[in-house]
């Protein structure tokens, strides 16, 4: 209802403007430029509701500016079941999501690019109502996107007659028009459209242009457009600026004109950035691309008819580039508990650098089982994190940036992410449905305060070693002296093994699993096991600290990537044998070899053995709840979940695993009719026996639409806490 009294006030004040000899676009036409209007009323009347003040942004709320230290979250375009380019986010989603935002004591979030109406109406409606009930409202920071794809293929900002800068432009004037309800978007693939009819203009307070710049689509620019050294626009104009600066000074001032000259608002602007294209200088950086070229925003000017002012924006995670582990300076600065603190001495460099204020746009650790980087001074890792010590990790970020006197940082994300893609296991799934399951080994799904845990809530399993979650249906083996039950939904395979006279912490349990005909052990060497299939996989569960998943060497897609189809390590000709009896350690690459260049220390490729199991409870209403749980024992009962990624699994929704690496030459897909399993209990004194296992096939269901519930991480509540104490801290708000 509210919506449709805008539309009507809209259309008064539309008629009033007219009378008063104004001329204003079209309401919701596909093109609502306003080319025509009278330039000598484009810098006159000019409002703003936020503005760049010291080294903070401030709002205006009831005739009074009150200097804000922002603390919020990225909301994402996707959900699971979904790419962000079907924005299938719903009205209610937002609505529930923006309660939590709030609930957790942010004041901010930001979105990268054009959404759907339903995000707009919801921010509309519920800030309507937080007003209503005298609180502050959710504040926005909207992001103006570059087709990467464009970057690739064009690689200059100038390239094409222009095209990358021109698009981008007609963007952010789209998204102009659409803050203020006055825009129609046709269907386009990958794109969001509809009728935006909803002003949500009071609630954003900045812009955010562009993303995080590939290097090499920086140098070109600079390289190609030697001439194109400054730039001088009716609100922005640069002085010693490089040709890429010169872009973004262009870019933004014709945004800020278009705003002002339709609307006669303008808003604080930054442009996105982050270390890999900062402007300071990083001497133990291993990586030339990490250090290779600079944007500096402090060669970008505003004049007087600009008001509120620009800011700074970077990306900054703790991880990665490696200079947060090899940088010297950074490494052995001292942070207030008294540790190294490389997070805190780089933003305090950008600091001392900038002249405005800065945002950290985007900071974030992810709750994930697997791992991709490693920051090796603090531990604060890309991946191989619970949720609780994510959770103390963003928060530990964040009060470095009130200690650096930021104005302040913006999570990453608010939710979890199915369809993302790490570089050391984007091979090893099926690109197209990766939306449609939950891979716990990709770090990037898992950064979200928001998780999207796996099945629904009323059904959910978890590994605590109660057996009330399961059903007589998940019966899979059973014999005088042992059952054992597997079931499976969009993240694990879950098995729970009932045995008597079973010593779990010194008899040895071995579940033989196999995944693909054709190939797999038939022998385990290091026990004397014969196994009536190929075995592709032993699960060995042997007491708290020896229980892992191995695979059969010669399905082993980590010595196959990185001895085979690369010589990052050792070839072993017995590996690329079938049925050889050996089964290896699942692991993942952290790093390729390095050079620090200061010292000229080489670090040689790095892995990790993410087959290694987990002991604990996955319950996370449990006082002893750890997120990375793998499996538990408890009143005779043990009970394991394996992340389908581990089992060479590519996309359980359609039954695809990895097809033979050796004779393909590559790692593809086929499908599977089930898993083959069985198993064994060896007792401490019978190690030297021979042991003969069959196995059996389970089956589980294909699926089009994942089913899912939402769940907030440990996480969200200690951000919740942490950034309650902030608020009463800082005392700007």
């Amino acid at each position: 209802m509210k919506r449709q009294y805008k539309v009507v006030l809209w259309v008064m004040l539309s008629l009033l403007i007219i009378i008063a000899g104004w001329k204003s676009s079209e309401i919701v036409s596909e093109n609502t430029y306003v080319d025509n209007v009278d330039d000598s009323r484009a810098n006159t009347n000019i409002h703003f509701l936020s503005k760049a003040t010291g080294n903070r942004l401030s709002v205006l709320r009831d005739g009074k500016w009150n200097e804000i230290f922002i603390q919020g979250v990225n909301v994402g375009a996707g959900k699971p079941g979904a790419f962000p380019g079907e924005v299938a986010i719903t009205y209610d989603e937002y609505f529930r999501w923006f309660t939590y935002i709030t609930e957790m004591n942010a004041n901010t979030i930001r979105v990268y690019t054009i959404l759907r109406p339903q995000f707009y109406n919801a921010l509309f409606d519920f800030n309507q109502q937080r007003e209503n009930e005298g609180k502050t409202p959710l504040y926005v920071i909207h992001g103006v996107w570059i087709n990467e794809n464009d970057i690739a293929t064009i690689e200059d900002a100038f390239g094409e007659e222009n095209k990358i800068v021109n698009d981008v432009i007609s963007s952010g004037k789209d998204i102009v028009d659409i803050i203020h309800g006055n825009k129609y978007l046709p269907l386009s693939k990958g794109n969001a459209d509809g009728t935006y009819t909803t002003n949500i203009s009071e609630y954003v307070i900045g812009w955010i242009l562009g993303i995080e710049w590939d290097p090499s689509f920086v140098s070109n620019t600079n390289e190609n457009n030697p001439e194109r050294m400054t730039y001088e626009g009716k609100y922005l104009y640069t002085k010693d600026a490089s040709p890429f600066e010169v872009f973004l000074a262009q870019m933004g001032d014709q945004i800020i004109e278009y705003e002002s000259t339709a609307f006669h608002l303008q808003r604080p602007v930054a442009f996105s950035n982050w270390v890999t294209t900062d402007p300071l200088t990083h001497p133990n950086e291993p990586y030339v691309n990490e250090d290779l070229v600079e944007v500096n925003v402090e060669h970008i000017f505003s004049h007087e008819s600009y008001k509120p002012g620009m800011f700074v924006s970077y990306h900054v995670y703790p991880y990665y580039p490696d200079s947060f582990s090899f940088q010297t300076d950074y490494i052995t600065y001292i942070g207030t508990d008294g540790k190294p603190n490389p997070y805190l001495a780089y933003l305090e460099d950008l600091q001392s650098f900038h002249s405005m204020p800065i945002v950290i746009s985007e900071f974030g650790i992810p709750a994930s089982r697997g791992k991709a980087h490693e920051n090796r001074v603090t531990g604060f890792n890309q991946g191989f994190i619970d949720e609780v010590t994510q959770g103390e990790m963003l928060l530990h970020m964040l009060r470095d940036m009130h200690t650096a006197d930021l104005a302040g940082g913006i999570a990453f994300s608010w939710q979890d992410e199915w369809f993302k893609r790490t570089w050391n296991n984007n091979d090893l799934d099926v690109r197209d449905s990766r939306p449609f399951w939950s891979n716990t080994q990709t770090n990037e799904q898992h950064f979200g305060l928001l998780a999207f845990d796996p099945g629904e809530a009323a059904s959910r399993t978890d590994i605590d070693g109660k057996v009330s979650d399961w059903t007589a249906d998940s019966l899979f083996y059973t014999d005088d002296r042992k059952q054992m039950f597997v079931k499976s939904d969009e993240a694990y395979v879950y098995i729970r093994v009932d045995a008597t006279n079973y010593d779990f912490y010194n008899d040895l349990l071995i579940i033989p699993i196999d995944t693909i005909n054709g190939q797999g052990n038939t022998t385990y060497q290091n026990y004397d096991m014969t196994f009536n299939k190929g075995a592709d996989f032993v699960l060995k569960v042997h007491g708290l600290n020896d229980t892992r998943l191995l695979v059969d060497a010669y399905y082993d897609n980590y010595y196959f990537r990185y001895a085979i189809l690369t010589d990052l390590i050792e070839k072993n000709s017995a590996f690329q044998k079938k049925n050889s009896g050996i089964f290896n350690p699942i692991r993942l690459a952290l790093n390729k070899k390095i050079v620090i260049p200061i010292e000229n220390t080489v670090i040689p490729f790095t892995g990790y053995e993410t087959g290694k199991l987990v002991y604990g409870i996955s319950d996370p209403t449990h006082r002893k709840f750890n997120s990375l749980s793998d499996f538990y024992y408890a009143d005779g009962h043990l009970e394991i979940r394996i992340p389908w990624q581990l089992l060479n699994v590519m996309d359980p929704s359609k039954k695809m695993v990895i097809d033979d690496m050796h004779v393909n030459g590559l790692i593809a897909p086929i499908r599977t009719t089930g898993l083959n399993m069985g198993m064994i209990v060896v007792k401490e004194d019978s190690t030297n026996e021979l042991h003969d296992v069959d196995m059996k096939e389970y089956v589980w269901d294909s699926w089009e639409q994942p089913k899912y519930h939402e769940r907030l991480k440990s996480s969200y509540y200690i951000l919740q806490k942490g950034m309650a104490e902030l608020l009463e801290k800082d005392g700007s708000q």
